[in-house]
């Protein structure tokens, strides 16, 4: 991913009206997401609140691949997000979202995420018409499907080979029935590989 694509997101959190912001980062399996999540956070500007002994405010990260119910778990995933972790967010100032144990094929340990902290959310159906009216910042990155597929794959060492198509296909369905794209502030094209500056 390149230096570039991540500064834009930095300068557009920046811009925000908002101490602690709710970013959400959506887009095709090996766009990037999971990459720009961890450089935000490693990254973020001085935009939160102060906390404790004036520390700053450091993002909260939900990742969705830590809460699909399984590999046909990509609507529930979007789902959860959008109700019990942003909505509730939103409306009580505490969201919370429930891990799922991919080992034993069953739900794990819920966990609480604070309106005091910036939250970036990042995954695979995370920006949907439900989700969309709780975050600060929506970004769509995309990448060149050959590009994409080779990284997802190689991520996952064999994991996700068998399960491709299938995901390829509910993320289809996810995009025909939510129309993510148009609900983006920003999209990006991450299909560059170069790693971001240290």
């Amino acid at each position: 991913m390149s230096d570039g694509l991540v500064v834009r997101v930095l300068e557009a959190v920046a811009g925000l009206d908002s101490p602690a912001p709710v970013v959400l980062i959506d887009g095709p399996s090996g766009a990037g997401k999971s990459t720009l999540a961890d450089e935000l956070v490693r990254r973020w500007p001085i935009t939160g609140r102060e906390v404790g002994e004036g520390r700053e405010a450091v993002p909260q990260l939900v990742r969705l691949d830590s809460l699909y119910p399984g590999w046909g778990g990509l609507a529930a995933g979007s789902r959860q997000v959008a109700h019990e972790l942003l909505a509730s967010l939103h409306a009580t100032g505490t969201g919370r979202w429930r891990t799922w144990n991919w080992a034993a094929g069953h739900p794990g340990e819920w966990h609480r995420v604070g309106a005091d902290h910036p939250l970036i959310v990042e995954g695979c159906g995370a920006l949907s018409r439900a989700s969309a009216p709780h975050a600060d910042l929506r970004v769509w990155l995309t990448a060149d499907d050959g590009v994409r597929k080779r990284r997802a794959l190689a991520r996952d060492r064999g994991a996700f080979d068998a399960h491709w198509d299938m995901w390829d296909e509910q993320f289809a369905e996810f995009v025909r029935t939510q129309r993510p794209l148009a609900l983006a502030d920003l999209v990006l094209d991450g299909t560059s590989t170069p790693s971001p500056a240290r």
